[in-house]
C-alpha cells in the first residue's frame, strides 16, 4: 500500500474539505485546495489555519510553520494538474459535485486518482460522468475530520485493485482507520447513523424526553462519544435533512424526515454553525 501522495488537491474549503486538507498536509502532502470565488478563498485560509494552529497546540509532532506552508488555497482548477489525487468536497447537491468531478479530472494527469467526500449520494452515479471511473471511490471522511478514527472507502463495480489499495494506503496513511464498503444508499456509517438520529427526533417530537435526556440514554448507556441529536447540529441539520431525504426516496419510509427537522431547517436553526438546533450553541 502506498501513502499520502506527494501532491494533493481539495475542492471545497468548508469545514469538511478544509480539515481534508488539514491531515494530508499533517502527513506530509502538498495540497491544494480550490474554492469557488475570492471571499470563500479567505475564509477556507482563515479555517485552515486555525485548525493546523489548534493540532499544532495539542500534537507537539505537527510543526505549524511547515504544515501552514504546505497548504494553498486558489480559485483555479488549473492549479489541481500535478495532484496526485483529487478529493472532492462541495455540499451535498449532486449536480455540484458532477461539476466539480468532471472539471477536476479535464485539468489532472490520466494517472491521478479521483474522490469524493459524500455521505450518502450514489458514487456509481457520479463515476458514470468520468472519464476513468476506474480510479474513482467514495472516500468519506467523518464531521470533524482531524479528530475522527475512521474513514469509509466506498467502491463501485468499476474501481480497479489498485484503488482499493491505494486508498487503504492514504487512509493510513492519515493515521485513521478504514472500512470498506460497496456503493449503496448511506453506505454503512449514513444508513445507521441516520437510523438512531431519525428515532431520536421522532422521541423528541413525541414527548418522549427532552433532547439532552435522549442523547444521555446513548452517551451514557451504550457508550456513545455524542448522542444523536448534538451529531446531528453537528453534521448540520440541512445536510441531515437532505440525506434522509436521498434515503427516504432510495430505501422506504423509515428514513422519511420527522416534521420536526423540517422545521427547524425552514426556521434556519441548522444546529452548531448557526448557534442552534436541537441544543443552543450560543
Amino acid at each position: 500500500m502506498s501513502g499520502a501522495p506527494e501532491r494533493v488537491g481539495v475542492i471545497g474549503g468548508g469545514r469538511m474539505g478544509a480539515g481534508i486538507a488539514q491531515v494530508f498536509a499533517q502527513a506530509g502532502s502538498e495540497v491544494t485546495v480550490i474554492e469557488r470565488d475570492d471571499d470563500a478563498a479567505v475564509a477556507a485560509r482563515a479555517r485552515l489555519a486555525d485548525g493546523i494552529a489548534k493540532a499544532a497546540a495539542r500534537n507537539p509532532s505537527v510543526d505549524l510553520e511547515s504544515t501552514l506552508a504546505r497548504v494553498r488555497v486558489s480559485t483555479s482548477y488549473d492549479d489541481l494538474a500535478p495532484a496526485g489525487l483529487v478529493v472532492e468536497a462541495v455540499p451535498e447537491v449532486i449536480e455540484l459535485k458532477i461539476e466539480a468531478l468532471t472539471r477536476a479530472e479535464r485539468v489532472v494527469s490520466p494517472t491521478a486518482w479521483v474522490a469524493t467526500n459524500t455521505s450518502s449520494l450514489p458514487v456509481t452515479r457520479l463515476a458514470e460522468e468520468l472519464t476513468h471511473p476506474d480510479r474513482f471511490c467514495g472516500l468519506h471522511f467523518f464531521n470533524p475530520v482531524p479528530p475522527s478514527a475512521l474513514v469509509e472507502i466506498v467502491l463501485t463495480p468499476r474501481a480497479s485493485s489498485a484503488l482499493r489499495d491505494a486508498a487503504l494506503g492514504w487512509v493510513e496513511s492519515l493515521g485513521k482507520a478504514a472500512i470498506v464498503v460497496t456503493d449503496s444508499p448511506g453506505f454503512a456509517s449514513s444508513r445507521l447513523g441516520n437510523v438512531l438520529a431519525l428515532e431520536a427526533m421522532r422521541m423528541l417530537e413525541e414527548g418522549v424526553a427532552e433532547a439532552a435526556d435522549i442523547d444521555a440514554a446513548m452517551v451514557l448507556g451504550y457508550r456513545h462519544a455524542t448522542g444523536p441529536l448534538r451529531t446531528s447540529d453537528l453534521v448540520g441539520l440541512d445536510v441531515r435533512l437532505n440525506i434522509c431525504e436521498f434515503l427516504h426516496e432510495s430505501l422506504g419510509e423509515r428514513f422519511a424526515p420527522p416534521q420536526i427537522l423540517r422545521d427547524k431547517v425552514a426556521a434556519g436553526d441548522l444546529g452548531r454553525k448557526t448557534g442552534r438546533g436541537f441544543f443552543d450553541y450560543s
